[in-house]
């Protein structure tokens, strides 16, 4: 049986979340309203890194859920598969 999301995991990756809709929402009336092109970019920076913090717990949960589960019922294989995905993924930032 495939394990789910971790709780804590789970309630940190939704808040941040919301952060950053919150954050795209300003980052478009920012454009809207013609602000300096320098808060801009900071501010779409600070997005960057927020989706980047999510995208590293949602990756710490999947390997120490799925992927040990993988590696404990002879998946190894898929593990090592999803890993590299992931790995690639990462590199095209």
């Amino acid at each position: 049986m495939m394990e789910m999301m971790r709780k804590g995991i789970k309630h940190k990756a939704r808040r941040r979340l919301k952060i950053v809709e919150g954050q795209m929402r300003g980052l478009q009336k920012m454009v809207e309203e013609d602000k300096y092109c320098i808060d801009i970019l900071r501010q779409s920076s600070a997005i960057k890194q927020a989706i980047s913090g999510v995208e590293d717990m949602i990756l710490e949960n999947h390997l120490s859920t799925h992927g040990t589960s993988q590696m404990k019922h002879g998946k190894a294989k898929q593990a090592i598969r999803e890993i590299l995905t992931v790995y690639k993924l990462s590199k095209n930032k």
